[in-house]
């Protein structure tokens, strides 16, 4: 429907670059990112899934940086600034998900549980390695955003196109690990409820949201927000589900927040330095033609008199 739309209302053609950047990004950020991370969630544990994932920003970091699409100056401020930030905030969601201490909030609510630090089972290890995977897939399609909405500057249509393949390739996935269609079966309205909110909010709203900030503002902006959502969560559980906020929880929410604070402030002064570098450009541009104007009028006027 929506390239449908924009197909009559004169949007961008899906050109072969446009059409392979948009595949892969999708092959990379979508069917085995999400593969793999929920094969990890099931090996290891919820909490080390929300760790790890935290991870996102510091990979994208540096990813960004080898790739040169974050300039890093460890003699500028403003990159001391990201550096630190990023390091502050990734410690800080993991030191929330992993470490406890007292009880702040609703401390009778629910029992006791045992601290998920340390090995739970055999296959821990191996969860990990599948969740770090994730994490750095995950970083390899926000930076995959940056030439793939250069070419295809259409956001909407181009999280439709990722979602419609994302589509096409789970679903070859899918029938290839469970050929089974019995377990394909829906069993309640609230599964379906469930799925259509998690595909309209979760993939293509989010999808849109994501690609728009990513091109205006960078892949390292678009993921320094993901340890928000732990945060957020955690906040959430405790007024709706009545769950235990700790100590750990709240110190790691301070790091988060600050450290998310510094990477943002970072990026503003990069944004006035940009700004100023074009405003000297275009001024010294300017002059130059300035300055050249006059002298081909003065060779204009020796020439048209020569002639008379």
């Amino acid at each position: 429907f929506t390239f449908v739309y924009r197909r009559k209302s004169g949007g961008p053609s899906l050109g072969l670059r446009s059409f392979s950047l948009i595949f892969l990004a999708t092959l990379i950020g979508i069917t085995i990112n999400q593969n793999i991370y929920y094969e990890g969630l099931y090996l290891a544990t919820s909490s080390t899934a929300t760790a790890m994932a935290n991870l996102v920003p510091a990979i994208t970091f540096v990813m960004a940086s080898v790739v040169g699409l974050e300039k890093v100056d460890i003699r500028s401020l403003r990159s001391i600034a990201k550096i630190a930030g990023t390091v502050i905030c990734v410690a800080g969601a993991i030191f929330m998900a992993l470490l406890r201490g007292p009880k702040l909030l609703n401390a009778q609510a629910l029992p006791v549980t045992e601290s998920t630090i340390g090995p739970e089972g055999e296959h821990w290890l191996q969860g990990c390695l599948f969740l770090f995977g994730s994490a750095s897939l995950w970083s390899i399609w926000l930076i995959l955003q940056v030439p793939a909405s250069a070419s295809y500057p259409d956001h909407v249509s181009l999280s439709a196109w990722m979602c419609f393949f994302g589509t096409l390739q789970s679903a070859v996935v899918a029938l290839f690990f469970e050929p089974n269609l019995a377990a394909w079966t829906i069993h309640s309205s609230f599964e379906i409820v469930s799925c259509l909110f998690i595909g309209i909010f979760g993939s293509g709203v989010s999808f849109f949201v994501q690609a728009w900030c990513i091109a205006q503002k960078g892949p390292l902006f678009s993921a320094m927000f993901n340890p928000l959502c732990t945060v957020i969560a955690t906040i959430l559980a405790a007024l709706l589900l009545h769950e235990e906020i700790y100590v750990g929880s709240l110190i790691g929410a301070v790091g988060v927040i600050g450290g998310l604070y510094a990477v943002l402030w970072g990026k503003a002064k990069d944004c006035q330095v940009m700004n100023k570098e074009t405003d000297t450009e275009s001024l010294q541009t300017n002059y130059k033609l300035d300055l050249e104007e006059p002298l081909l009028s003065d060779k204009s006027t020796r020439t048209n008199g020569n002639t008379a």
